[in-house]
C-alpha cells in the first residue's frame, strides 16, 4: 500500500501546487480565478505540504482570511490523524 501512497501524495502535492501557481497567474492577469474551495479540497486530499510550499514559492493567498484559518485548521487536523495512525 505504501508503495502507491508515496506517489499519489507527490502527485497530489504537485498538482496542489501548480493549482496555487495557476491561480496567482489568473490573479495576475485579471482572469477568473480558481475558487478557494477547490484549493482547500487539493490540501484536504494530501495537498496541504505542497499548499504551504506554493504560498510561499509565489506569495499566494499568504494573508487571505479565512483561507488561512481553513488550511491550517486542515493542516492540523491532518497531523493529528497522522500522529493518531502512527501510535
Amino acid at each position: 500500500m505504501l508503495v502507491y501512497a508515496i506517489p499519489a501524495l507527490l502527485l497530489v502535492n504537485l498538482w496542489t501546487m501548480l493549482g496555487f501557481r495557476d491561480d496567482k497567474q489568473r490573479a495576475i492577469a485579471g482572469r477568473r480565478r480558481i475558487p478557494e474551495a477547490d484549493l482547500l479540497a487539493l490540501a484536504l486530499i494530501g495537498g496541504t505540504p505542497g499548499a504551504f510550499a506554493a504560498r510561499h514559492l509565489f506569495r499566494h493567498k499568504t494573508r487571505k482570511q479565512p483561507f488561512s484559518t481553513w488550511l491550517m485548521l486542515i493542516a492540523t487536523v491532518q497531523m493529528g490523524v497522522a500522529i493518531g495512525l502512527s501510535l
